[in-house]
């Protein structure tokens, strides 16, 4: 009899993880960047976590900025950050971590359109780690956007 991998790799992300989007939801709620936060379909069967950012904080040429939160179980999930712009259309990224034929399990895919895709390295994969990266980003892309007003 064979014996099974020590750490077997899921081959799908398995069920929304409640529990995390919940806190997820506590820290996006008390953000100063963040507007409103929404459960889809409901917060008591959360399957997406939704953040609607402030628009004020940015450039006018920015006509609304989404935050779209995905966790599961097995500690896959996906943070895709997209702009909308007057002109220029939707300016996009997406933090991925998940079984996929494309990449390593856990990527990201490159603004402007999130159709690149590189291998990512984090330190952590605790939510609030990752979390935390997120906002990084979202603050530096923040900084470049008024730096090229």
């Amino acid at each position: 009899m064979s014996q099974p991998p020590e750490d077997p790799v899921p081959d799908s992300t398995g069920p929304p993880d409640k529990q995390t989007l919940r806190l997820l939801e506590r820290h996006l709620a008390s953000d100063a960047l963040v507007a409103e936060t929404a459960f889809d379909p409901d917060s008591y069967e959360p399957r997406l976590l939704q953040a609607q950012l402030d628009t004020g904080r940015y450039p006018d040429s920015v006509t609304a900025v989404r935050l779209d939160i995905r966790w599961f179980t097995t500690g896959d999930f996906s943070i895709h950050y997209v702009e909308e712009h007057d002109e220029e259309g939707q300016w996009e990224c997406r933090w991925d971590r998940h079984p996929n034929t494309h990449n390593a399990r856990l990527h990201f895919h490159q603004p402007p359109t999130a159709t690149e895709i590189t291998d990512l390295e984090l330190s952590s994969l605790h939510p609030l780690e990752v979390y935390s990266t997120v906002f990084t980003a979202i603050e530096q892309r923040l900084e470049s956007l008024w730096s090229s007003e």
